[in-house]
């Protein structure tokens, strides 16, 4: 896998070149559910394309909790319908602080389905602005890239279950904000609290203060350890976050529990656990 990052300067010249990137604008609002597509619509990256989180980085809310992973069929389509390959670099961004959407698109891309080449925008569309690059206004929802025929070889073994989860034991990492982890609030999901025995470490932490990420060796040196990590939050998108933090270090990346809390508690034989 190539570096998880590129920065805005990067991908200005990339675009430029003789193979330039697929670039995806993951951009979604919570509660807003075509909020994402009428922001691409309104400006966008250059040859940009829009890839919604609710429809193309999830499966149907439910049992598998609010943001559960598409099936294997299914977001094989979204990749073809969007003319990804394994031979063109993809570049995934957003515009909210930490790019947690986009994180989900490369894990989704990278670690899941195991595109060789996916990075993601570091600083997201704050960057490209502030380093001068240009949006193109009033994008055509029907104007597609050719289709693709690939077929991505799916690794199970990048994501885990809640049974899984009670059956061994692993270093678990909750990514959402310490007041979430500690049952002091919850403004999503019905129960507050984490699974017991997990470590905190809110996704906002592995940024600085201008919103691009920490450099690789302080987050080498800030992330928890641990044998058998596995990352998790409220749906399974943040906890993208930390996996793609894990891999800017170059430490081995953990598996996601895609359901997440949102998941773990609509079972109430589930173990919950509140404070530190």
């Amino acid at each position: 896998m190539t570096t998880p990052l590129i920065t805005a300067t990067a991908l200005a010249e990339a675009l430029e070149g003789a193979n330039p990137p697929r670039v995806l604008d993951c951009r979604a609002r919570l509660g807003e559910p075509d909020a994402g597509r009428r922001l691409w619509w309104e400006a966008h990256l250059p040859g940009s394309h829009h890839l919604d989180l609710d429809r193309d980085l999830a499966g149907p809310p439910g049992e598998g909790g609010r943001h559960p992973l598409p099936t294997p069929a299914a977001f094989t389509a979204v990749v073809q319908r969007l003319g990804i390959r394994p031979g063109q670099p993809v570049v995934v961004y957003d515009d909210t602080g930490g790019q947690l959407a986009a994180a989900r698109a490369w894990w989704m891309l990278a670690c899941w389905a195991g595109h060789p080449d996916v990075r993601l925008l570091d600083g997201g569309l704050r960057a490209w602005l502030a380093a001068g690059g240009e949006l193109f206004e009033d994008g055509d929802p029907e104007a597609m890239p050719a289709s693709s025929d690939w077929q991505p070889a799916f690794h199970d073994q990048s994501h885990v279950t809640a049974g899984e989860l009670l059956a061994g034991p692993a270093t678990l990492i909750d990514a959402r904000a310490r007041e979430r982890f500690r049952g002091e609030a919850e403004p999503i999901d019905p129960m507050a609290g984490h699974i017991p025995g997990a470590v905190c470490r809110p996704s906002a932490d592995n940024l600085n203060a201008d919103g691009h990420f920490k450099p690789a060796g302080a987050l080498a040196s800030e992330l928890p350890e641990g044998e058998s990590p596995i990352a998790y939050c409220g749906s399974g998108v943040t906890a993208c976050h930390t996996i793609l933090a894990y891999a800017i270090a170059g430490r081995p990346l953990p598996r996601l529990y895609p359901g997440s809390w949102s998941e773990w508690i609509r079972d109430p034989a589930r173990p919950v656990a509140t404070g530190d």
